[in-house]
């Protein structure tokens, strides 16, 4: 019987893994540390992990361990080369997040455009209840009708970004992190124009050497002073400092961010952007609509079976 180890079974908010946890002995801890993860996958077949790191260094001391399953799409918290070394086969989730991410980055789109944040705390903290007028014109607000809209990295999330986008009136085109050609339905574009084009940029690339603070302060400049970048993708591609730097300084408009370098994010320099609603933050939960960790969960229990049918 195969041993199955989740090493931070809390990323996947109490849903139901019987689908996982028939298949075997299964072991679950809500989260676990660098320092913790030999001991609990010793003697395990199958480690599923969300975001704990398994290095070389923890496979090399893990005979038993034949495949880890990422319950995620991105891949960088595994040693890819060690685990092919080692014989180790990794398998990630693929796909089980496109909706819920489109619409996250949709639904930031609008909360900024809109200023929802401030006119709802303008009700939540009584200036409504006090007030002389019927309306509130502390912040104008824009359509998203007409805009046009810049995607970094047009993979599947980017596409259907691209055709909410379109549905919304907005004018689409994207810039390919990868540097591949391919025949799309939307213009392709190179980054320093895109930028300087767009209304409303939303990143949806990996994080990889090509794009490690690909948007820094040169590119930020770029934008329109009335523009809105969106991150939902991976912390470390948009700067956050340059972030920061470009809301103050008013290069750009407004920003959401989803993903940061960091996770939690301890100290930053987002802390300190002065205007607090031209940032929209949130806790890396832009994935994580119930119904996405339920296919994330089966995504995982299929290739747990999978890999037990090849044995």
């Amino acid at each position: 019987m195969s041993k199955i180890v989740f090493l931070d079974e809390y990323s996947i908010a109490g849903r139901d893994l019987k689908k996982i946890t028939d298949q075997g002995e299964y072991i679950a801890y809500e989260n676990t540390a660098k320092s913790e993860v030999v001991e609990r996958l010793r003697g395990a077949d199958i480690a599923i992990t969300n975001k704990v790191l398994i290095d070389g260094e923890a496979m090399r001391q893990l005979p038993d361990l034949k495949l880890i399953c990422v319950a995620a799409t991105g891949m960088n918290n595994v040693d890819l080369n060690a685990a092919a070394e080692l014989g180790i086969e990794v398998k990630n989730a693929v796909g089980y997040s496109t909706s819920s991410v489109a619409e996250t980055t949709l639904a930031s789109a609008l909360a900024l455009a809109r200023n929802i944040v401030y006119f709802d705390e303008y009700f939540h903290d009584g200036r409504y209840a006090k007030a002389d007028r019927a309306f509130c014109y502390d912040r104008l607000t824009f359509e998203l009708r007409g805009k046009k809209w810049g995607i970094v990295g047009l993979g599947n999330i980017g596409r259907e970004v691209a055709r909410l986008a379109t549905a919304f009136g907005c004018e689409v085109r994207y810039y390919s992190t990868s540097g591949t050609k391919r025949e799309e339905a939307y213009p392709a574009m190179e980054l320093q124009e895109l930028l300087a084009w767009s209304d409303i940029v939303s990143v949806h690339s990996p994080l990889n050497e090509r794009t490690r603070d690909l948007i820094g302060s040169s590119e930020l400049r770029k934008m329109k002073p009335s523009a809105i970048i969106i991150n939902v993708a991976r912390g470390g591609i948009i700067n956050e400092a340059a972030l920061a730097e470009a809301l103050n300084e008013g290069w750009i408009a407004a920003a959401a961010l989803d993903v940061f370098s960091i996770e939690p994010l301890r100290e930053s320099p987002l802390y300190d952007v002065k205007d607090r609603y031209r940032l929209l933050a949130s806790p890396h939960n832009a994935w994580s609509a119930a119904e996405a960790i339920d296919r994330l969960i089966d995504c995982v229990a299929q290739n747990i079976l999978s890999w037990k049918e090849k044995q």
